[in-house]
């Protein structure tokens, strides 16, 4: 009976760790598509598998489930940094290793190095094709390992940095146009690792400047040309001719929204962002829409009802952030709302500013009441466009200007966006009130950059969905 109770309970562990391992599989397939729709399932099949590694007390499990809820949640721009730091406590506390990359190709070998005390990274940023990470204090050659791994039957080339130094707790994803991806994390507590990864081989070579490594792309420049005619001089697609944009300038008329550094009022501003918006899009065959296309007010929830009317597949509503004085040389950056019933303290103070011309008949009990109930089957949607816009934007504007600042894909109770039958997101397209970005919001230059980057996203949001 004993014997027939254990044969059991080995035969239920090894089904158990065979579907783990059939569910890490999976996810991580999800993650390689790229696709958002894959990245989520991806996200929360590592979420279940996290649940399972406390369920079965397995450690290994832990620390390979929260790196991909970390991967995951970062493409997504969820919030994981609980999940992030244990991940860093357990890899410190922790004996288990990290599994190396499957062998592939090596072209180097990789050679033990042993650091006294470990270097912080200070920054990571671009001059031209070069690639510099700066450290807090001057590196060695010898806490530099770098090697290449090629799969030809993927056609896939990997560059990888392997530098004795540390970060930080999570791990980021570098843009680069001609680079399908690179990305750069703490790949084991002494250990910062870098990856160049393309589907063409890529030049590269590296050299030390004291406290900066300088890694030099040698991009193809028929890959460049490509990607240029892609996105700038895009012919319409059958699929762009069958979609519906209508966008919507924030405040108007008697409203002028927040007023700026220079008395800039953000009517004008996000009119003048919005149209250039609309000629893109219509240039990329397009059917586009606008709210308003003159100095007009147009109630709230008028906006989202004209959206309606039109049969919209997305409504992208712009408007320009804003604070009070005391803060306002220190606040700037891009961010893209969503409709949530869930929402932060900061996302409330954001609507509030907008929200504020037309509370039309409810109180705020009412309103809060109808904010929860609208919208649900969207929210996942919504949640996709606003990543795209906001990946787009960034991706646009950091070829040219080198300090915008992220301020991420957040939900808010946005009234604008209430009523909307479609994906709806609004853009803050920076902040007005701070001197250095709101002199950029007037720039016609800047703006082009910007709206290119949201063409962008919305290409990408119809591709993947």
């Amino acid at each position: 009976m004993i014997k027939l109770f254990l044969l059991s309970l080995f035969l239920f562990i090894s089904i158990e760790v065979s579907a783990n391992n059939e569910i890490l599989d999976r996810a991580d397939k999800y993650m390689q598509s790229g696709t958002q729709s894959d990245i989520f399932r991806a996200y929360n099949d590592y979420k279940n598998l996290y649940l399972s590694s406390f369920m079965d007390d397995d450690l290994a499990l832990k620390i390979e489930s929260l790196k991909g809820i970390v991967r995951s949640g970062e493409k997504l721009n969820i919030d994981i940094s609980k999940y992030s730091n244990e991940l860093q406590s357990l890899s410190l506390k922790s004996s288990y290793k990290q599994p190396e990359p499957k062998p592939m190709k090596k072209t180097k070998h990789i050679e033990e190095v042993q650091v006294g005390s470990l270097h912080k990274l200070k920054s990571v940023s671009w001059d031209d094709d070069v690639l510099l990470l700066t450290f807090d204090q001057q590196i060695g050659k010898k806490q530099i390992d770098y090697f290449t791994l090629h799969d030809e039957h993927k056609k896939s080339y990997k560059y990888v940095f392997d530098i004795k130094t540390s970060m930080f707790t999570s791990s980021q994803n570098i843009n680069k146009n001609g680079i399908d991806n690179i990305k750069i994390a703490q790949y084991n507590p002494d250990t910062l690792r870098l990856v160049i990864e393309n589907s063409s081989a890529v030049e590269i070579s590296h050299e030390l400047d004291s406290a900066i490594l300088k890694i030099k792309l040698k991009i193809e420049s028929h890959k460049r040309v490509e990607i240029i005619d892609k996105t700038d001089k895009a012919l319409p697609t059958k699929k762009s001719m069958d979609k519906t944009v209508v966008i919507d300038s924030g405040h108007g008329g008697n409203d002028p929204g927040a007023i700026g550094y220079n008395q800039y009022q953000e009517k004008d501003v996000v009119l003048n962002t919005a149209k250039k918006l609309e000629t893109i899009l219509k240039a990329r065959g397009y059917k586009v829409f606008m709210t308003r296309d003159s100095d007009t007010f147009v109630k709230l929830s008028r906006r989202t009802e004209y959206a309606n009317e039109k049969n919209a597949d997305i409504f992208v509503s712009i408007h320009a952030n804003a604070v009070a004085n005391g803060r306002a040389n220190e606040v700037q950056g891009i961010e893209c709302y969503f409709l949530s019933p869930s929402r932060s303290s900061r996302a409330k103070k954001v609507a509030a500013l907008e929200n504020s011309a037309d509370m039309s008949d409810m109180n705020m009990y009412g309103k809060d009441s109808y904010l929860n109930l609208l919208n649900h089957h969207n929210i996942l949607a919504s949640n996709k466009l606003a990543i795209d816009l906001q990946r787009g934007m960034l991706g646009s504007l950091n070829q040219k200007y080198k300090d915008v600042r992220d301020g991420g894909v957040r939900e808010g109770p946005f009234w604008v966006l209430v009523g909307a039958q479609m994906p709806s997101v609004l853009v803050e397209v920076g902040f007005i009130t701070h001197p250095k970005e709101s002199e950029r919001l007037v720039d016609d230059e800047y703006i082009k950059n910007m709206v290119k980057g949201l063409a962008d996203g919305v290409e990408r949001y119809f591709a993947n969905n």
